[in-house]
């Protein structure tokens, strides 16, 4: 019985080899209508049939030399038809579904042939009997193997997702700008998932505001987009152009949803929500584009903006493993971008916080010629705390202030402008240098106290220099500060070599209790000097020696154009973004006229003060500002009158005209007359009133050998 049922399926076998073909269509068929994912993709449909056809050749072929069919291996076809299915994202449940109805078919045939060759129902149940049991140790022994196939392609490639993952972490984000880490998520997209990405991010998350609520359309921006092309001829949008998406379209859904949406594209089905013209229609569909990836950009609970994937080149369309790998890559890309944009936002603040609290225009006197620069570092660390100031003093003198505020970000910005107004208000009261650094240095302490911090919580460094163009002297102080470079010219007008205050340094503000010095020095008519924080000169590539002589070189050859010699500066000293802010301040020192100047010794007498006026109103004359001699005349003789009531020897009266006219007088005293308010029969207490009434300011300055009482007038010409 047995040689008949050998005998018999071999029969079978040369009968249907010949119509193989026409066996595989039905089998196909089958495999079509029950397992319809396959066919989503064309190089599967194609691995599918040829599958088919080799495993139907294989068994024949067994059947008819009588080999055992639990001894055979998978077909090469079959081996390639599990790894694509399983590098196309198909699940293994669809290629043994697929095993079970070829299985189901092919026996179907045979038994059905074998019906037509005999009448012979022993015979028939026989061969079926020996075709089940063979048929089922094929399949075991080939599903086996083709399945171990598959799960060596999905584990390769989830491998490749993790290493295509760790590259965007590692590719996307280098950089806290918004601009460059979206072009950077469409690099990354084109370089394993798809052909064409573009990045629209939402107008109001690009200008760090909270997305609008429901409008008839959401704007963005687009702000990147790549090709495998290079120069991107599947884009209908230049970047940097602003479109919108309507309320209800796949993007604007999307995006208000926070879920993808893929989209199969053909030349009759271009989607209405792209609103392209007939022009960008017809340049899709030339490009070839059929299918489409939407992947929300959302980050912290926000949703920022969305990314658009696009295959033309690629035949096969979006699975859910592209779908998980976008969904990776684009959640992550969020927060670089979200992380982006907090930054620029907190900079921009900063930014705008430092340059409010620094001079609008640095302030031009007669005493003085300045320019300025501030510029914020280039690194993440965000704006410092780098200020620079110019303050008009009393005596047609000038304050010249640079500091430094250890620290980034907002916080370094709000204790530099708690600090200038410090200085600001320290120097109206008109101190000396060291007296000054010695306040300022117990309001940083205060500062430590209030806020909780220890001693190195805020930490300052300040340079305070005084210049008076009368006698054209400098008296200056620092606080841990770099001491400023000088250019003295010479006699014949050349200047001299370039070279940095000889004068102590104290220590940085916060530490308490240490001396603060003032030095002197005396600066020709003309003389240059560069105040400067340390961002100038010393970088993570350049030690402070060679920034130094660097600065001094560059100092040593500035024209006569202030402003030209900052940008110069900052061209030769500084990077394209430099690690620490940098504040400059130049500096050109003027002389006084002496015609200017009107001195005159008096003695602690009673006549001395029929003197004053006398001389006061003679010089006003000689000035041709006889409209301010009544009122000079008064205050002269209110101020004498209390020098020497209340004043020691030596007093001298001074007349200064510059920008103002300034009325001052000294004496060796160190009391300060009060400004009070006189009751109806009160026979004094009126003068300073009367003076204050008078001047446009007035007030003290303690010198070391006493004390100056001065008022301010402004000249008839600029009242």
């Amino acid at each position: 019985m047995t040689t008949d049922v050998d005998a018999f399926l071999r029969e079978i076998a040369l009968r249907l080899r010949p119509r193989i073909d026409e066996l595989v269509n039905p089998l196909v068929a089958s495999m079509r209508k029950e397992v319809p994912s396959v066919w989503d993709h064309e190089d599967l449909t194609d691995l599918a049939t040829h599958s088919a056809y080799e495993h139907m050749d294989t068994v024949l072929q067994a059947l008819e030399h009588g080999f055992s069919l639990s001894s055979i291996r998978a077909p090469q076809a079959a081996i390639s038809f599990a790894r694509r299915l399983a590098e196309c994202g198909g699940q293994i449940t669809e290629l043994l579904r697929a095993y079970r109805i070829g299985h189901a078919t092919a026996l179907a045939m045979v038994r059905q042939e074998a019906a037509l060759l005999t009448t012979d129902s022993k015979l028939r149940d026989a061969v079926t009997d020996t075709l089940i049991a063979g048929s089922f140790d094929y399949i075991d022994l080939t599903s086996e193997q083709v399945v171990t196939a598959f799960q060596q392609a999905r584990d390769s490639r989830l491998q490749r997702r993790l290493i295509v993952v760790n590259e965007a972490s590692r590719l996307i984000g280098t950089s806290l700008d918004i601009v460059r880490t979206a072009q950077e998520l469409a690099e990354v997209g084109t370089s394993h998932l798809a052909d064409f990405v573009t990045v629209d991010l939402l107008d109001a998350a690009l200008s760090g505001e909270s997305p609008p609520p429901a409008q008839d359309a959401l704007a963005v921006r687009r702000v990147a987009q790549h090709s495998v092309f290079g120069d991107c001829p599947e884009s209908v949008l230049p970047t940097g152009s602003t479109h919108s998406f309507a309320r209800g379209s796949g993007p604007a859904d999307a995006l208000a949803a926070g879920r993808p949406l893929r989209h199969r594209i053909t030349s009759a089905d271009i989607p209405a929500w792209l609103a392209l013209s007939e022009d960008q229609r017809r340049r899709i569909r030339d490009s070839g584009i059929h299918a489409m990836l939407l992947i929300p950009l959302w980050a912290r609970g926000s949703p920022l903006g969305i990314a658009q994937f696009f295959r033309h080149r690629n035949a096969a369309p979006f699975d859910d493993d592209d779908l998980l790998l976008a969904q990776e890559i684009t959640s992550r890309a969020a927060v670089y971008i979200d992380n982006a944009r907090m930054y620029t936002q907190e900079r921009a603040t900063a930014l705008a916080l430092q340059r409010s609290l620094l001079p609008n225009r640095v302030s031009q006197r007669g005493a003085v010629e300045t320019a300025a620069r501030y510029l914020p570092s280039g690194a993440r660390a965000g704006v410092g705390g780098d200020w620079y100031d110019v303050i008009p003093l009393s005596g047609a003198r000038t304050a010249l202030v640079i500091g430094d505020v250890v620290g980034r970000g907002l916080y370094a910005a709000a204790t530099m402008g708690r600090l200038r107004t410090a200085v600001r208000t320290l120097a109206d009261i008109d101190l000396m240098p060291d007296e000054l650094l010695t306040h300022l240095d117990d309001v940083v302490i205060r500062l430590q106290h209030e806020e909780g911090q220890d001693m190195d919580g805020i930490s300052a460094t300040c340079l305070y220099a005084v210049y008076d163009p009368v006698t054209r002297m400098c008296s200056l102080a620092s606080a841990g500060h770099p001491l400023p470079a000088v250019v003295l010219p010479t006699a014949e007008g050349r200047p001299t070599e370039p070279d940095f205050a000889d004068a102590p340094i104290g220590p940085p503000l916060g530490l308490g209790g240490l001396p603060f010095e003032t030095a002197q020095l005396e600066l020709p008519e003309g003389s240059l000097l560069a105040l400067f924080t340390d961002g100038l000169v010393e970088s993570p590539d350049r030690d402070l020696d060679h920034g130094l002589a660097k600065l001094l070189d560059c100092l040593g050859q500035t024209d006569s154009s202030l402003e030209g010699a900052c940008d110069q500066f900052v061209d030769d000293l500084l990077p394209s973004r430099p690690a620490d802010d940098v504040a400059l301040l130049l500096v050109r020192t003027h002389r006084l006229d002496a015609n200017h100047v009107g001195t005159l010794e008096l003695p602690s007498a009673p006549s001395a003060v029929s003197r004053a006026r006398s001389y006061a109103t003679d010089q006003l004359s000689a000035w041709n500002l006889d409209e301010l001699a009544f009122s000079t005349e008064l205050m002269v003789s209110e101020l004498v009158t209390n020098a020497i009531r209340y004043g020691r020897d030596p007093i001298r009266l001074r007349l200064i005209l510059q920008s103002t006219l300034t009325c001052e007088v000294a004496d060796a005293a160190s009391t300060s007359p009060h400004l009070r308010r006189a009751r109806t029969f009160d026979e004094g207490g009126r003068g300073l009133f009367l003076v204050a009434q008078l001047a446009a300011r007035w007030g003290t300055r303690y010198t070391r050998d006493g004390k100056v009482i001065w008022a301010e007038q402004p000249l008839p010409d600029s009242s």
